[in-house]
């Protein structure tokens, strides 16, 4: 069966996507469309180079993490620096590895930029701090910053949706009027873009499944005590209002909610024991949904 697919973020959770996507494709559900958030752009992405399900696992699973973790130079030497990098650059890590990494990944299976993805096959969402925008890519490219999606990185829009907001510094791109715009984490505004295909007449055609990664206790009541964990709440409200308002009955039964236990998304340090509990989780909830979906 053929269907179309959106992926929340969640950053290093998402190894929770790892099961459900092998028991998708167990039930032998097709992806046609990918769309994601942050990690899920990234899965999305990958899914949209036409990697197969066990090509994809493997790749991740036998990815280090932490190469990603990628400093300025300079802090090797005056390790106190990345206070300086972080107020001026506005992140610890430069995110060029992990946009490497993609662009390799993709250059693979000969993926450069959208010019080569079939037109409506991938979509993500990055969040324009500079003009208060949500921007769908390549979808908002040409209309916004004047640049051709077949000129457009495939692998530069992926680190762009991944830009988790002070642990990657955000990418700079130019606007039509020559104005440059800071790019972050596109779930800062929307987390789980399963409305991305909302107006597109292909949907009638085939289901839109989700897949959202949700932390157990996001739906009780938020004990906010100091600027810190109003500052967590605050991001957390961000992501999640959007989305909530925008999902339809309808939707809600074709999203996979996979809760998740307490685990920084950006903690790239993970042990192999969790990770293979995620992707047990991924795989566990996704059985239980597609036992009762109508299809």
């Amino acid at each position: 069966m053929r269907i179309d697919a959106v992926f929340s973020g969640g950053g290093v959770k998402a190894y929770a996507f790892l099961g459900a996507l092998e028991r998708m494709e167990e039930q032998d559900l097709q992806i046609v469309r990918a769309a994601g958030t942050s990690a899920g752009a990234i899965v999305a992405g990958l899914i949209a180079a036409n990697y197969e399900i066990s090509e994809i696992k493997d790749i991740v699973l036998n990815l280090d993490l932490k190469r990603f973790l990628d400093p300025p130079p300079l802090t090797k030497f005056i390790p106190l620096s990345k206070w300086g990098f972080l107020y001026w650059k506005m992140g610890f890590y430069r995110g060029d590895e992990l946009e490497r990494w993609l662009y390799n990944r993709l250059a693979d299976k000969h993926i450069y930029t959208f010019k080569d993805i079939q037109p409506e096959h991938l979509k993500m969402v990055v969040s324009d701090l500079s003009l208060g925008k949500l921007i769908v890519i390549p979808d908002d490219l040409e209309s916004t910053y004047g640049i051709h999606p077949d000129q457009f990185s495939v692998a530069t829009g992926i680190r762009m949706s991944a830009g988790f907001p002070y642990f990657f510094m955000p990418k700079r791109l130019k606007g039509k009027s020559n104005c440059e715009s800071i790019i972050v984490d596109g779930g800062l505004l929307s987390n789980f873009p399963v409305w991305i295909f909302g107006n597109d007449p292909l949907r009638l055609k085939r289901p839109i499944l989700g897949v959202q990664l949700e932390e157990e206790d996001d739906v009780h009541h938020r004990q906010i005590s100091n600027a810190l964990s109003m500052l967590r709440a605050f991001f957390s409200t961000m992501k999640e209002a959007h989305d909530a308002r925008y999902i339809d009955q309808s939707q809600i039964n074709n999203i996979i909610t996979i809760p998740v236990e307490h685990i920084e998304a950006t903690d790239l340090a993970i042990d192999d024991q969790t990770k293979r509990r995620l992707i047990q989780e991924g795989y566990a909830r996704t059985d239980q949904f597609l036992d009762f979906w109508p299809r």
